[in-house]
């Protein structure tokens, strides 16, 4: 596909009966289950971002990020989770932002190095100037609106809604590893990285010590979370009935995963108590895998509904 400029932006109407259905025009409402494919202009380029409208016209967003593994063509929550299903009667517009591989939904410092990154991530950019600026255009309020993200994204989560108060209303981190300055774990998210298109974490927020690493955790960020409606979830490590279908390798991997992020809820946990922050915290038996998440949005529907006046 051509790159597009500022101007213009290419339409896919894509449902759960009828996908990639061509539109000369957008349609603003799709059916119970059904999304739409925009194609936004973007520093990066044109990023494709699915989007299931509100039920009743209202201007409320939930956007919704995807973990390390980001694929370039969907969003998980599209195909994973019951994500679309779970709110097509709200009155909340859904957006899954595509991509993002590796990239933390942050702003980089320049491309990676490692390989051959030709344009660099401006993710915070992105999803917090451009596409809130394009969604606008369709009726969506700059700024009623709420955040949740999957492993990689729930850090992400809680850092945009730190830093970007006057569009997020809610955030929301589920097995996110909201303590990345935490020691060492920076070499756990150099060598995640490196096994995710060998992307680069000093091109990301320099080396350790770099301004950019305290930005860029929640823990650290937690003051600006103040006021801010908060959901913090995570597995304990321990599998149950919802790892069945994983194998016994990826559940093995997805154990040690859900173990470090709970280690990071308990230190984000202790954290917001001690700046007397009210957050909720759930740290419960699972491991680092869809259905806990597709859970865990469950558990926050109506905390996010509320939030948003929705």
């Amino acid at each position: 596909m051509k790159a597009l400029t500022t101007a213009t932006a290419a339409v896919v109407v894509c449902t759960a009966t009828v996908a990639g259905t061509a539109a000369a025009v957008p349609a603003m409402r799709t059916p119970a289950g059904g999304f739409e494919e925009l194609w936004v202009p973007s520093g990066m380029g044109p990023i494709k971002v699915q989007v299931q409208w509100a039920k009743r016209g209202g201007g409320a967003a939930l956007y919704l990020l995807d973990g390390l593994r980001a694929p370039g063509d969907h969003s998980q929550w599209t195909t994973d989770t019951d994500a679309l299903r779970q709110f097509a009667d709200d009155d909340v517009t859904l957006v899954f932002p595509v991509g993002g591989h590796s990239s933390f939904y942050t702003d980089w410092y320049r491309p990676s190095s490692t390989n051959r990154q030709a344009t660099t991530y401006k993710w915070e950019t992105f999803l917090t100037r451009e596409l809130p600026d394009f969604l606008a255009g369709y009726g969506v309020s700059r700024t009623n609106n709420a955040i949740v993200g999957a492993s990689m994204g729930g850090n992400a989560a809680l850092v945009l809604a730190a830093h970007h108060r006057d569009q997020f209303r809610f955030a929301g981190s589920f097995s996110g590893f909201v303590n990345p300055t935490y020691p060492l774990w920076n070499q756990a998210m150099r060598a995640a990285m490196i096994d995710e298109g060998n992307f680069n974490v000093d091109d990301m927020w320099g080396p350790v010590g770099d301004p950019a690493w305290a930005r860029n955790d929640a823990t650290v960020q937690a003051e600006r979370l103040r006021g801010l409606p908060i959901y913090v979830s995570t597995g304990n490590g321990l599998p149950g009935p919802l790892d069945l279908a994983n194998g016994i390798g990826n559940t093995i991997n997805a154990m040690g995963l859900e173990a470090t992020s709970a280690t990071a809820a308990g230190i984000f946990r202790d954290r917001v108590t001690a700046l007397g922050i009210s957050a909720r915290v759930d740290i419960l038996n699972g491991t680092h895998t869809w259905p806990y998440w597709q859970q865990s949005l469950s558990t926050a529907r109506p905390m996010i509904l509320a939030a948003l006046s929705a």
